[in-house]
């Protein structure tokens, strides 16, 4: 434990650097192209992830593929791990995110310049609605969309709770619909997501649920489909922490 907490330590250090160089060497990207901040983003990521695995000994694999443009991405969400991966690993996609993250100070900015899609998550049929336009515009202009259908972090084991959102943009925008898997929560944990454990988080696309499905339907079998397969990768994500001795009892299904 001691020496997880050194190598966290270690890796928060990196990440609060990087980030604060970083934000202010961008602050040009508001002069040029949005695109130009999506490949920022990129890099920031790509620079802690790096720090993630020297400094954590915590890295990472991509099963199946990373879709393109024109689809839904519905992502499990456990950890901000995945809130980073998603810029690393999608082409310049249109993350759906609650609209108060986008008033914090360097972040929100960069948040409104990539032109995501903030929504008020207190605003009900109206919010929807609007999350839905904002979501063909983008959608219109080649990119991804990308949501977190639980709309905040559930932890491994925890019962799902998938809102529906997810449903709305399935629908409304007539897509196909790639669902992700993943075991994130089981490396990146701890209050506030402060310890990091020497592994190998997994990242899974999963098989794409083409466009028209009912909404019922659709909603079921989205659920089925993630919540099946991240089962699976925590099972695999607990035995690779047992062998390492980094299981903790509060872990432990």
């Amino acid at each position: 434990m001691t020496l997880t907490i050194i190598r966290s330590t270690l890796f928060i250090i990196w990440f609060s650097l990087v980030t604060a160089v970083l934000a202010i060497a961008f602050l040009p990207a508001f002069l040029v192209p949005r695109v130009v901040v999506m490949h920022m983003a990129r890099w920031w990521v790509g620079l802690n992830f790096w720090g993630l695995k020297v400094f954590a000994g915590l890295g990472f694999e991509v099963r199946g593929t990373p879709p393109g443009k024109g689809v839904l991405v519905a992502l499990k969400h456990m950890s901000m791990w995945e809130t980073m991966a998603i810029y690393y690993l999608l082409d310049d996609p249109a993350i759906v995110l609650k609209r108060s993250l986008t008033n914090v100070p360097f972040y929100g900015w960069y948040l409104r310049k990539a032109r995501m899609i903030a929504i008020d998550r207190e605003g009900g049929a109206h919010a929807l609605r609007a999350m839905a336009a904002k979501a063909r515009v983008q959608l219109d202009a080649g990119r991804a969309i990308a949501i977190f259908p639980e709309g905040t972090r559930v932890k491994p084991h925890r019962a799902p709770d998938y809102k529906p959102g997810v449903a709305a943009l399935y629908t409304q925008l007539n897509v196909p619909c790639v669902p992700v898997a993943l075991n994130s929560g089981l490396f990146w944990t701890g209050p506030v997501g402060y310890l990091k454990k020497k592994g190998t988080i997994v990242i899974e696309f999963l098989p794409t649920i083409p466009p028209g499905v009912p909404r019922r339907e659709f909603m079921s079998r989205l659920q089925s489909d993630i919540e099946t397969a991240t089962n699976k990768l925590i099972a695999e994500g607990e035995a690779m922490l047992a062998a390492e001795g980094l299981l903790f009892p509060a872990q432990a299904s």
